[in-house]
């Protein structure tokens, strides 16, 4: 039965099964030793299943409990509860229920099932790192299960497109990146304080050669010797150039104001 692209495993006997308990009831009936607790719980497991069929789930679900309180570890009334709250949508108490006959289940390939039916209710609260657990658990015990292989497939593609799931895992997956923005909360901290030490020593530095230059620029440059000499020779020519041409201009007649270029 596939149910919203993956299938649920149902463990209902055949009406012919319960005819049988009843045979065996009657032909024992006349030994003082045999237990009428074990057919009864049988009765009240056959009636749920009967339920059960009829899509009669909440009656089914108090039949198999009435079993269970007789004999609390019949595997069957055991599993088919779980089907029958799985059926009301009670996914997380269906999952309890299936994980429960996982552990106590002597049959192999009805552990499997377990397993298969405890993937479907995680896959139903989207725990798909769980399901994948149930799933894998179920392969290990019977590998040839195709619907198990389908449903496994289902919860990895769910899973990467969700970036995530539930359960333990998806707790772990939140504590680490809890850890690292923690970690990298410390270390933008860290860097910011760098930056701002980084800052401040830019800022006296540039402090200081401001200063360094105010204090170059109001010293006057020493000349060597020889830069002394060229620049006083060429002071020197300028002055003669400037008298020859006053001299020109007095010779007319022409009266010039003297300006020094120095």
């Amino acid at each position: 039965m596939k149910i919203q692209k993956f299938r649920l495993k149902k463990r209902i006997s055949s009406p012919a099964g319960f005819l049988f308990i009843l045979c065996v009831f009657n032909f024992q009936f006349a030994s003082a030793q045999f237990s009428f607790s074990t057919q009864k719980e049988k009765v009240e497991t056959r009636n749920g299943n009967k339920e059960f069929q009829n899509e009669k789930f909440p009656d089914a679900e108090a039949n198999y409990k009435k079993a269970l309180d007789i004999k609390n570890n019949m595997e069957e009334a055991t599993f088919n509860l779980g089907d029958a709250i799985y059926e009301q949508k009670r996914y997380e108490d269906a999952g309890k229920q299936f994980q429960l006959s996982a552990q106590t289940n002597s049959d192999e390939k009805i552990k499997a099932e377990a397993f298969h039916n405890l993937g479907n209710s995680f896959m139903q609260q989207k725990k798909y790192e769980d399901a994948i657990k149930a799933y894998k658990n179920a392969l290990k015990l019977n590998p040839k299960d195709a619907d198990t292989k389908y449903n496994l497939a289902y919860a990895n593609e769910m899973l990467q497109k969700n970036n995530g799931g539930g359960g333990q895992d998806n707790k772990d997956q939140k504590d680490k990146k809890d850890q690292k923005d923690s970690k990298d909360d410390k270390q933008h901290n860290k860097d910011g304080k760098d930056q701002k030490k980084d800052d401040k020593q830019d800022q006296q530095q540039q402090k200081n050669q401001d200063q360094k230059d105010k204090q170059q620029q109001g010293k006057k440059p020493k000349l060597t010797k020889e830069e002394a000499d060229k620049l006083l020779k060429a002071l020197q020519n300028e002055e003669q150039k400037t008298n020859q041409k006053i001299q020109q201009k007095q010779m007319k007649g022409v009266r010039v104001k003297v300006k020094k270029d120095w």
